[in-house]
């Protein structure tokens, strides 16, 4: 006969003081908690709001400035967005099923760009791509220029949003049964149709949310940008750089209206990736 687990003793000075438990609870947590919520939440919500009332969101949309920028970045993070996804898929599945020697330190260089500071990630492409850079000679002299172009907006952008996919990804492809996969083949199906019709079903929540989260890094890019490509409007000139442009040039509902476009695509973000984290969760305890 198995005894009940004995109860861990309280301290004697602690007993008969659990009716006081809740209102600490209440006061000593809910207190903090709210004001780290204001302190969070309410500059973003005056931005929209502001932008939303004071009729700032309507005239910056049909201003040039700001459409032009707008389209560039739904461009150039779609651009990004499927160089990410043909390179970064691959590796992640490398390193999910066939990790080399030094995978270690593969998965750290990945990482590398996601805590530079954006500054520095711009300069270090600078002096790859770059005229006097170590690729830039060679670039230079097949008549190809990278640097201040809009490619290297597009570059700028795959090289600080790619690790969040490829993170994400290797997590959805390891989370894949092999057995499932196994069945499969089982049945016949080459590696190619395993992968396509059992492993990225299968690991699809996963993609989609790192998908997601690299096309919403790619769209707040700044600091890469900036000094990767420069801040041309038409060629270069992102939203971000917009409200950079806009706010020092005395425009602020131009910057305004820009700045509540990101509040609002980076909210949607977030949603998004929370219902694709549900739903991975679902299909790990269905597993």
């Amino acid at each position: 006969m198995r005894l009940p687990a004995a109860r861990p003793a309280v301290p004697a000075g602690l007993a008969g003081r659990r009716t006081g438990l809740p209102a600490f609870d209440r006061w000593g947590m809910a207190g903090p908690a709210a004001l780290l919520g204001l302190f969070l939440g309410l500059p973003v919500v005056v931005l929209v709001v502001r932008a939303a009332l004071g009729g700032a969101l309507g005239r910056a949309i049909a201003a040039p400035a700001v459409l032009g920028a707008l389209g560039l970045s739904l461009a150039t993070t779609a651009a990004s967005l499927v160089l990410t996804v043909a390179l970064g898929f691959p590796f992640a599945h490398l390193l999910a099923r066939r990790p080399p020697r030094g995978a270690a330190l593969l998965e750290t260089l990945v990482d590398l760009p996601v805590v530079l500071p954006p500054s520095v990630a711009g300069l270090a492409l600078l002096l790859v791509f770059g005229r006097e850079g170590l690729l830039g000679g060679s670039l230079d002299a097949l008549g190809v220029a990278i640097p201040f172009t809009t490619g290297a907006v597009i570059l700028a952008q795959t090289f600080v949003s790619a690790p969040l996919f490829v993170r994400s990804a290797r997590a959805g492809l390891a989370a894949v049964d092999p057995a499932a996969e196994d069945a499969a083949r089982v049945d016949g199906a080459g590696e190619a149709a395993v992968l396509r019709w059992v492993t990225v079903p299968l690991a699809a929540p996963y993609l989609a949310s790192g998908i997601v989260m690299a096309w919403a890094r790619s769209l707040g890019e700044f600091g890469a940008t900036i000094m990767f490509a420069g801040n041309i409007a038409g060629r270069t000139q992102t939203l971000p750089l917009v409200v950079y442009a806009e706010f020092q040039g005395g425009a602020l509902d131009a910057a305004i209206a820009a700045s509540a476009m990101l509040a609002v695509a980076a909210f949607a973000v977030l949603v998004a990736v929370r219902l694709l984290g549900g739903r991975a969760t679902d299909l790990r305890s269905v597993a």
